[in-house]
């Protein structure tokens, strides 16, 4: 009983450091060392998973090389990736692996929404560039593409906190 109280609270423990990302129309305030520790439980599983090793989704010079007020709908964009099709197709025999996932889901979730309220233009080139990581992912067994999306994370994780200030919720 006691082990799985244990990792029921390695899962869902809240942690009280936030990050402001600053996004040209707003800022919103992301958990970046929450999603960093479900991150983390379930990272060494998708690794192990991928075995489209030639293949990357997402390369940091698709976010480094982000136009000038285009982060705002870059973030929505990445994060609206996850969210319809990474963790939707993310599967784990691992409960716990399951419930990190979720918790991810749910957290790149809520950004989203207090993203919506940034009011994000989309120029062309930066739609393209989703659209390119898209169809990487589409060319890939699904559950594959997910593990894979889901092991390429930690690039996702280092760019937000790239863009984020510390603050203390």
């Amino acid at each position: 009983m006691m082990k799985i109280l244990l990792l029921l609270l390695s899962c869902l423990s809240p942690l009280g450091e936030s990050r402001t990302l600053s996004l040209a129309s707003c800022s919103v305030n992301v958990h970046i060392h929450e999603l960093r520790q479900y991150y983390n439980d379930i990272r060494l599983d998708a690794i192990e998973s991928d075995s489209d090793i030639g293949v990357k989704l997402l390369d940091k010079s698709l976010m480094t090389n982000v136009q000038d007020g285009q982060t705002c709908c870059f973030v929505r964009l990445v994060l609206r990736f996850y969210i319809e099709r990474v963790f939707s197709n993310y599967a784990s025999s691992q409960p716990k692996h399951q419930r990190c996932s979720s918790a991810l889901a749910n957290a790149f979730f809520s950004i989203r929404g207090n993203i919506r309220e940034c009011h994000c233009h989309c120029e062309e080139d930066t739609q393209r560039k989703i659209d390119s990581m898209i169809a990487e992912f589409n060319k890939l067994d699904i559950n594959k593409a997910a593990k894979k999306a889901v092991g390429e994370m930690d690039t996702v994780l280092e760019w937000l906190e790239g863009l984020s200030q510390s603050t203390l919720s």
